[in-house]
Protein backbone atom coordinates (compact mmCIF):
# COMPACT_ATOMS: atom_id res chain seq x y z
CA UNK A 1 0.00 0.00 0.00
CA UNK A 2 1.33 3.17 -1.17
CA UNK A 3 0.51 6.08 1.39
CA UNK A 4 -0.49 9.46 -0.11
CA UNK A 5 2.14 12.57 0.12
CA UNK A 6 0.70 14.76 2.37
CA UNK A 7 1.30 18.10 0.70
CA UNK A 8 2.36 21.02 3.10
CA UNK A 9 1.08 24.41 1.74
CA UNK A 10 3.28 27.70 2.99
CA UNK A 11 1.87 30.47 4.44
CA UNK A 12 0.86 33.58 2.03
CA UNK A 13 3.68 36.03 2.10
CA UNK A 14 3.12 39.44 1.20
CA UNK A 15 6.24 41.53 0.35
CA UNK A 16 6.37 45.59 0.47
CA UNK A 17 9.75 46.57 0.37
CA UNK A 18 10.45 46.95 -2.68
CA UNK A 19 8.13 46.31 -5.03
CA UNK A 20 4.52 44.83 -4.12
CA UNK A 21 4.55 40.93 -4.35
CA UNK A 22 2.41 38.40 -3.05
CA UNK A 23 3.19 34.92 -2.53
CA UNK A 24 0.51 31.79 -2.34
CA UNK A 25 1.58 28.33 -1.56
CA UNK A 26 5.12 29.83 -3.03
CA UNK A 27 4.02 31.29 -6.12
CA UNK A 28 3.55 34.43 -6.92
CA UNK A 29 -0.06 35.79 -7.30
CA UNK A 30 -0.93 38.54 -9.72
CA UNK A 31 -3.13 41.54 -8.78
CA UNK A 32 -5.06 44.26 -10.08
CA UNK A 33 -3.90 47.82 -9.02
CA UNK A 34 -6.94 48.25 -6.99
CA UNK A 35 -6.13 44.91 -5.20
CA UNK A 36 -2.66 45.53 -4.58
CA UNK A 37 -3.72 49.14 -2.48
CA UNK A 38 -6.09 47.50 -1.02
CA UNK A 39 -3.95 44.78 0.62
CA UNK A 40 -1.10 46.44 1.74
CA UNK A 41 -3.52 49.27 3.61
CA UNK A 42 -4.85 46.52 5.73
CA UNK A 43 -1.80 44.80 5.66
CA UNK A 44 0.17 48.14 7.05
CA UNK A 45 -2.75 49.13 9.39
CA UNK A 46 -3.38 45.59 10.67
CA UNK A 47 -6.89 46.83 11.34
CA UNK A 48 -9.28 49.41 9.30
CA UNK A 49 -12.71 50.32 8.90
CA UNK A 50 -14.12 50.17 6.39
CA UNK A 51 -15.23 53.98 5.89
CA UNK A 52 -11.26 55.22 6.70
CA UNK A 53 -10.62 52.26 4.11
CA UNK A 54 -12.63 53.30 1.49
CA UNK A 55 -12.55 57.08 2.06
CA UNK A 56 -8.43 56.89 1.94
CA UNK A 57 -8.31 54.59 -1.26
CA UNK A 58 -10.96 56.41 -3.44
CA UNK A 59 -10.70 59.87 -1.86
CA UNK A 60 -12.20 61.52 -5.10
CA UNK A 61 -15.78 59.84 -5.40
CA UNK A 62 -19.02 59.88 -3.48
CA UNK A 63 -19.11 57.64 -0.11
CA UNK A 64 -21.28 55.41 -1.89
CA UNK A 65 -20.03 55.02 -4.76
CA UNK A 66 -16.60 54.48 -2.51
CA UNK A 67 -17.63 51.28 -0.65
CA UNK A 68 -18.76 50.09 -3.84
CA UNK A 69 -15.45 50.34 -4.85
CA UNK A 70 -14.53 48.40 -1.86
CA UNK A 71 -17.03 45.59 -2.24
CA UNK A 72 -15.42 44.74 -5.41
CA UNK A 73 -12.04 44.63 -4.94
CA UNK A 74 -12.61 42.50 -1.90
CA UNK A 75 -14.54 40.35 -3.83
CA UNK A 76 -11.92 39.76 -6.77
CA UNK A 77 -9.04 39.59 -4.26
CA UNK A 78 -7.84 35.64 -4.50
CA UNK A 79 -8.22 33.54 -1.57
CA UNK A 80 -5.56 31.53 -1.49
CA UNK A 81 -6.09 28.53 1.76
CA UNK A 82 -8.14 31.39 3.09
CA UNK A 83 -9.33 34.97 2.46
CA UNK A 84 -6.02 37.36 3.17
CA UNK A 85 -9.06 39.85 4.69
CA UNK A 86 -11.55 38.91 6.81
CA UNK A 87 -14.14 41.20 8.32
CA UNK A 88 -14.32 41.74 12.02
CA UNK A 89 -17.07 43.88 12.78
CA UNK A 90 -16.87 47.05 10.80
CA UNK A 91 -13.33 46.48 10.74
CA UNK A 92 -10.96 44.74 8.01
CA UNK A 93 -8.09 42.82 8.83
CA UNK A 94 -5.29 40.77 7.52
CA UNK A 95 -5.84 37.03 7.85
CA UNK A 96 -3.57 35.47 10.55
CA UNK A 97 -1.58 33.58 8.54
CA UNK A 98 -0.65 36.47 6.08
CA UNK A 99 3.48 37.09 6.68
CA UNK A 100 4.16 40.70 5.95
CA UNK A 101 7.92 41.78 5.47
CA UNK A 102 7.21 45.50 6.97
CA UNK A 103 6.21 44.13 10.22
CA UNK A 104 9.40 41.26 10.70
CA UNK A 105 11.50 44.47 9.61
CA UNK A 106 9.80 46.60 12.12
CA UNK A 107 10.16 43.99 14.91
CA UNK A 108 14.14 43.38 14.13
CA UNK A 109 14.53 47.27 14.15
CA UNK A 110 12.97 47.86 17.28
CA UNK A 111 14.81 45.25 19.15
CA UNK A 112 17.93 46.83 18.24
CA UNK A 113 16.57 50.28 18.94
CA UNK A 114 15.84 49.10 22.49
CA UNK A 115 18.67 47.37 23.04
CA UNK A 116 17.66 43.82 22.99
CA UNK A 117 19.10 42.83 19.70
CA UNK A 118 22.96 41.84 19.30
CA UNK A 119 24.09 40.31 15.73
CA UNK A 120 25.45 36.66 16.27
CA UNK A 121 28.05 35.14 14.35
CA UNK A 122 29.39 38.53 12.86
CA UNK A 123 26.22 39.07 11.04
CA UNK A 124 24.17 41.91 10.97
CA UNK A 125 20.39 42.17 11.31
CA UNK A 126 18.36 41.13 8.00
CA UNK A 127 16.67 43.74 6.43
CA UNK A 128 18.89 46.52 7.93
CA UNK A 129 21.53 46.57 5.60
CA UNK A 130 20.48 47.25 1.81
CA UNK A 131 17.30 47.80 2.58
CA UNK A 132 14.77 49.06 0.37
CA UNK A 133 12.20 51.27 0.34
CA UNK A 134 8.29 50.61 1.02
CA UNK A 135 6.31 50.48 -2.22
CA UNK A 136 9.14 52.74 -4.47
CA UNK A 137 6.96 54.44 -7.07
CA UNK A 138 3.49 54.62 -4.99
CA UNK A 139 3.09 58.70 -4.46
CA UNK A 140 -0.39 58.33 -2.20
CA UNK A 141 -0.36 60.63 1.20
CA UNK A 142 -0.67 57.30 3.47
CA UNK A 143 1.90 55.35 1.56
CA UNK A 144 4.71 58.12 1.52
CA UNK A 145 3.81 58.45 5.65
CA UNK A 146 4.66 55.38 6.47
CA UNK A 147 7.75 54.94 4.16
CA UNK A 148 9.23 57.95 6.09
CA UNK A 149 8.06 56.48 9.24
CA UNK A 150 9.90 52.89 8.41
CA UNK A 151 13.05 55.27 6.63
CA UNK A 152 13.04 56.98 9.78
CA UNK A 153 13.29 53.71 12.19
CA UNK A 154 16.00 51.87 10.27
CA UNK A 155 18.40 54.91 10.69
CA UNK A 156 17.42 54.67 14.58
CA UNK A 157 18.22 51.40 14.46
CA UNK A 158 20.90 51.44 12.43
CA UNK A 159 22.98 54.48 14.56
CA UNK A 160 21.75 52.14 17.79
CA UNK A 161 23.18 49.03 16.04
CA UNK A 162 26.38 51.08 16.00
CA UNK A 163 26.97 51.90 19.17
CA UNK A 164 26.25 48.23 20.84
CA UNK A 165 28.94 47.06 18.54
CA UNK A 166 31.61 49.64 19.24
CA UNK A 167 30.82 48.79 22.78
CA UNK A 168 31.01 45.13 22.44
CA UNK A 169 33.97 45.81 21.01
CA UNK A 170 33.37 44.74 17.03
CA UNK A 171 34.27 47.95 15.38
CA UNK A 172 34.16 46.82 11.66
CA UNK A 173 30.58 45.38 12.04
CA UNK A 174 29.99 48.86 13.67
CA UNK A 175 31.12 50.59 10.71
CA UNK A 176 29.02 48.94 8.36
CA UNK A 177 25.74 49.57 10.27
CA UNK A 178 27.24 53.19 10.71
CA UNK A 179 28.21 53.66 6.84
CA UNK A 180 24.77 52.29 5.48
CA UNK A 181 23.01 54.86 7.94
CA UNK A 182 25.44 57.49 6.46
CA UNK A 183 25.09 56.38 2.59
CA UNK A 184 20.76 56.82 3.36
CA UNK A 185 21.35 60.14 4.61
CA UNK A 186 24.66 61.62 4.52
CA UNK A 187 24.01 65.17 6.58
CA UNK A 188 22.60 63.17 9.80
CA UNK A 189 25.49 63.52 12.53
CA UNK A 190 24.44 60.27 14.81
CA UNK A 191 25.16 57.83 11.44
CA UNK A 192 28.60 60.06 10.99
CA UNK A 193 29.51 60.07 14.79
CA UNK A 194 29.02 56.24 15.02
CA UNK A 195 31.00 55.87 12.00
CA UNK A 196 34.09 58.37 13.78
CA UNK A 197 33.83 56.01 16.89
CA UNK A 198 34.01 52.64 14.76
CA UNK A 199 37.45 54.53 13.64
CA UNK A 200 38.65 55.14 17.01
CA UNK A 201 37.80 52.12 18.24
CA UNK A 202 39.85 50.64 15.95
CA UNK A 203 42.93 52.53 16.85
CA UNK A 204 42.39 54.21 13.48
CA UNK A 205 42.81 57.89 14.62
CA UNK A 206 43.81 59.46 10.75
CA UNK A 207 40.40 57.83 9.88
CA UNK A 208 38.43 58.94 12.43
CA UNK A 209 39.77 62.73 11.99
CA UNK A 210 39.03 62.26 8.49
CA UNK A 211 35.73 61.01 8.74
CA UNK A 212 34.74 64.46 10.53
CA UNK A 213 36.72 66.95 8.61
CA UNK A 214 34.89 65.71 5.42
CA UNK A 215 31.42 65.59 7.30
CA UNK A 216 32.29 68.86 9.14
CA UNK A 217 32.93 70.71 5.28
CA UNK A 218 29.89 68.83 3.69
CA UNK A 219 27.75 70.32 6.70
CA UNK A 220 28.93 73.41 5.74
CA UNK A 221 28.43 73.25 2.19
CA UNK A 222 25.16 72.41 2.58
CA UNK A 223 23.86 73.80 5.57
CA UNK A 224 26.09 76.24 6.70
CA UNK A 225 26.08 75.09 9.92
CA UNK A 226 29.31 73.31 12.49
CA UNK A 227 28.90 69.84 13.72
CA UNK A 228 27.21 69.74 17.34
CA UNK A 229 30.00 70.23 20.03
CA UNK A 230 29.13 66.48 21.08
CA UNK A 231 30.59 65.23 17.81
CA UNK A 232 33.79 67.31 18.89
CA UNK A 233 34.03 66.44 22.21
CA UNK A 234 33.83 62.58 21.09
CA UNK A 235 37.54 63.46 19.68
CA UNK A 236 38.59 65.71 22.29
CA UNK A 237 38.07 62.42 24.94
CA UNK A 238 40.96 60.74 22.43
CA UNK A 239 43.23 63.57 23.24
CA UNK A 240 42.35 65.14 19.43
CA UNK A 241 42.15 69.26 19.48
CA UNK A 242 39.69 69.27 17.06
CA UNK A 243 36.52 71.61 17.72
CA UNK A 244 33.83 72.80 15.35
CA UNK A 245 35.28 76.21 15.74
CA UNK A 246 38.22 76.15 14.66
Amino acid sequence: MVSEAIKVVSPPELRLLGHFRLECDAEPVELCRNGQRLLAFVALRRRVSRSVLAGTLWPEVTEDHARGSLRTTLWKLPRCEQPLIRCSGDSLVPASSLRVDVHAFTETALLVVQGGSSPPHAQLPQGLLGGEDLLPGWDEEWVLLERERLRQLRLHALDALAETLVREGKPALALEAAWESVRTEPLRESANRAAVSAHLAEGNVSEAVRHFHSFRRLLREELGVEPSPQFAHLLARHGLAVFPGG
